[in-house]
């Protein structure tokens, strides 16, 4: 498989989809998301609710156990559980919870000040941040102190022997492994191994497709657009929208500093995007893209068509400069974080700086491996002492439907470009204690304000297929990420 050159190998640092796929190779959640999207226990066996509906009450299943051979206990998830709690996901149960304690070595309880009926839900979540269970005395650690080990419970054993960093992963079974009964249904269900040994390798996607028609991989995550036609045309390859959910690729600006500390040059850029000519960037093929005009996504339950007036086809570059003169620009420096190890969002940073250019704008690309705009754009320096203006980044729509956990979602100031709008909080908060149709009219109020302030800007939708030899099958279809268990090579 192509897709070898991982920077972080700790889940709970990182929303970096490569990471994530890592952390389902190793680890085990306590629930996790079937392939309707409805959470089912994976390590918990049974589990029940007190009358009150303030304790929850969880027994493991049988046959737990860590790679190192030490068994999965209660005391382990605990850890965990606090460790999730200070991620986006899990802040929303940390507010509500009064404790989480073991109650023996197979059973933990989570107790509540108040009801939440999403505590399950929000523990199955596979949207930023997972609930990987790891060992105690490794998740006995904040997030931003990544673990250096690498043993989970889950399906796969990490290789140390095998790895080279930067070029090659090897996963291997566990074969002390034990799947829960159920058929696999997205991450849940029966996470059973049918292959000798998973090796991804880090190679350009351009090299990986030659590799992939001359039989030397199995697969290839990213394949370029411009050889899609030709993978289509090869009667030994496929070519499969595995995840069913398109990639939402977007722009954050910098709420801090000039010119983006003012409304008006942020709402420029949103009337200023025609993001037909930038998916055309991502892929020229028509059939794979659309634009996105809802906070919520393309296709959730809570897409809205609330205040998209500003939306035009083609972008609208003469309100764009009315909106940079309101706003008072005089010329300042508008540095773009380009990826240039991520063909599209490198790509797309290059397209934005020439749009901006084109009405006046001083735009300039700052070119930096992923790692190392990851690093930079956690800065709160101003742009002349190493910050940031713009960066570009994509989300599967799958987590627009979840403003709670999509840390991208939030405008708190605490997430990249630190967007920070109290009513705008407040509003979110209610998501956990409203009905489902509540929430419909909850996002419309919510995706008001996200347009109104342009917390960030969408550049439109992409479809990503994977490409894979005929000879590799049984891959587990889900959005976004990519569960190595049940395919099979014939």
């Amino acid at each position: 498989m192509a897709g070898g050159n991982i920077s972080n190998f700790d889940p709970y640092t990182t929303t970096s989809y490569t990471t994530v796929d890592h952390g389902l190779a190793i680890y085990d959640t306590l629930f996790a998301l079937d392939s309707n999207l409805a959470p089912q226990p994976q390590m918990v066996g049974k589990w029940g609710i007190s009358d009150d509906k303030t304790t929850y009450t969880f027994e493991l299943r049988d046959g737990l156990g860590f790679h190192d051979g030490s068994p999965v206990t209660a005391a382990d998830c605990v850890a965990s559980i606090r460790r999730w709690f200070e991620t986006s996901g899990g802040q929303l149960v940390k507010a509500r919870a009064k404790d989480v304690s073991k109650k023996d070595d197979k059973t933990f309880t989570i107790t509540l000040r108040e009801p939440l009926e999403l505590l399950v839900d929000q523990m199955a979540e596979s949207v930023d941040y997972l609930l990987f269970v790891m060992r105690e005395k490794d998740a006995d650690r904040p997030p931003t102190e990544a673990v250096k080990t690498h043993f989970g419970s889950g399906p796969y054993k990490f290789n140390q022997d095998l790895f080279r960093p930067g070029a090659r992963i090897v996963y291997d079974p566990n074969e002390k492994y034990v799947p829960r009964k159920e058929p696999p249904s997205g991450l849940a269900g029966g996470k059973i191994v049918r292959i000798d040994r998973v090796i991804k390798e880090a190679i350009s996607e351009q090299t990986a497709v030659s590799a992939l028609e001359a039989g030397e991989i199995d697969f290839v995550a990213l394949p370029p657009a411009n050889l899609l036609p030709v993978i289509e045309s090869n009667s030994n390859l496929v070519l499969e929208d595995l995840h069913k959910s398109g990639d939402d690729y977007l722009l954050r600006m910098n709420w801090l500093h000039k010119p983006f500390d003012n409304v008006k040059a942020r709402q420029a850029v949103l009337h200023l995007i025609d993001q037909e000519a930038f998916l055309r960037v991502i892929n020229p093929d028509s059939r794979y893209n659309r634009p996105i005009i809802s906070l919520f996504g393309a296709n959730t339950p809570y897409t809205r068509d609330t205040s998209t007036g500003w939306y035009k086809k083609g972008g609208d570059s003469e309100k764009a400069k009315q909106l940079f003169r309101e706003a008072g620009y005089s010329g300042e420096k508008v540095v773009i974080l380009q990826p240039t190890d991520w063909l599209p969002g490198s790509n797309l940073a290059q397209l934005l700086a020439a749009t901006l250019s084109k009405i006046g704008i001083n735009a300039e690309l700052a070119p930096s491996s992923w790692a190392g705009l990851s690093a930079r754009r956690s800065k709160k320096n101003a742009v002349e002492d190493g910050g940031w203006n713009i960066y570009i980044t994509s989300v599967s729509d799958l987590s627009c439907g979840y403003p709670l956990s999509s840390a991208w979602m939030s405008m708190n100031g605490e997430y990249y470009g630190w967007p920070k709008n109290d009513e705008y909080e407040t509003l979110r908060a209610q998501w956990a204690n409203v009905t489902f149709e509540e929430r419909k009219t909850l996002a419309s109020k919510m995706q008001q304000i996200w347009w109104d302030t342009a917390s960030s800007v969408f550049l439109g939708q992409s479809i990503q297929p994977i490409a894979r030899r005929k000879t590799l099958t049984g891959l587990i279809s889900f959005p976004a990420l990519l569960p190595l268990w049940n395919m099979q090579k014939s």
